[in-house]
């Protein structure tokens, strides 16, 4: 950090590849109502769990700058697959304004190793995500023996944002990700991908009743009220705050898919460019 602090009054500023986020901010809206949000859904480089990561540190390099020089006071990266491969990145642009930042996989893999009872646990998320090791690592670092088993689903976090109809073909390729997770006999699945809380029933049907499924929304609304309450940057209780998104592609789509996101009303979307970086 430079040593100076935020405005208490600016927004929290998160972010996605897309849509999926909007499972983390809804858990924020609820946790931290009197917060203010801004929003932004990365829709033109959507989805990010298919990219290098060379392509998802630059990407998440202007993502975090724009946040940052937009105005924000904690900025929360909402993407599994950006926390992997750019944590640091965005980070060390953040803490050069003074801005802490919060992501999805140290809070997930904790909650992980607290409550798998067999020691073994299982991760559905997507290929960029699994290759980057982070989860293996959070998991090595709970202090705990635990057998890890890993799935990279690189279809299920497009089907989600396309708003596929859940028809056989749909189901059967959820089966296909769970089937080495239920060889594996774990009782504990992390949902590695923001996406993935919207089809949670299905995949707790096809894992059984008795797996636990992890996923990031009340782990980083908790870690976001430490934060706050720690630097002195919390919103009194009281009237609500104000949610706003931006996008980077279709905004209608946008608005379409992330009302089901959200579960709240979404409201207007603003169309933004995400300047390019040189290096």
């Amino acid at each position: 950090m430079n040593g100076q602090k935020p405005d208490p009054g600016l927004p929290i500023a998160v972010f996605d590849s897309g849509v999926g986020g909007l499972t983390v901010l809804h858990e924020l809206l609820v946790s931290l109502p009197s917060e203010d949000y801004l929003y932004l859904g990365d829709t033109a480089t959507f989805p990010y769990g298919t990219k290098s990561r060379e392509e998802l540190r630059g990407r998440v390099a202007e993502i975090a700058t724009f946040l940052c020089e937009r105005g924000a006071k904690l900025l929360i990266i909402a993407c599994n697959s950006a926390t992997a491969a750019a944590r640091d990145v965005a980070a060390q642009l953040a803490a050069e304004a003074g801005i802490e930042t919060l992501s999805v996989i140290g809070p997930e893999a904790e909650i992980a190793a607290a409550i798998t009872t067999n020691g073994r646990v299982g991760l559905l998320a997507t290929p960029a995500t699994v290759a980057a090791g982070a989860y293996h690592q959070a998991l090595e670092g709970q202090g705990r023996a635990l057998e890890v088993t890993e799935v990279a689903a690189a279809d299920l976090a497009p089907m989600i944002q396309r708003g596929s109809q859940f028809d056989e073909g749909v189901i059967e390729t959820a089966r296909s990700y769970c089937r080495p997770l239920r060889e594996a006999d774990v009782d504990t699945v992390i949902l590695g991908c923001t996406h993935y809380p919207l089809v949670a029933p299905m995949l707790q049907r096809i894992l059984g009743r008795d797996v636990r499924l992890v996923t990031a929304g009340h782990a980083v609304a908790a870690a976001a009220q430490r934060v706050l309450e720690g630097q002195g940057l919390g919103t009194p209780g009281g009237d609500e705050g104000d949610y706003r998104f931006l996008c980077t592609a279709d905004v209608e789509s946008f608005q379409e898919l992330g009302t089901r996101f959200l579960q709240m009303p979404l409201g207007p979307v603003e169309h933004v460019e995400v300047p390019t970086l040189t290096a």
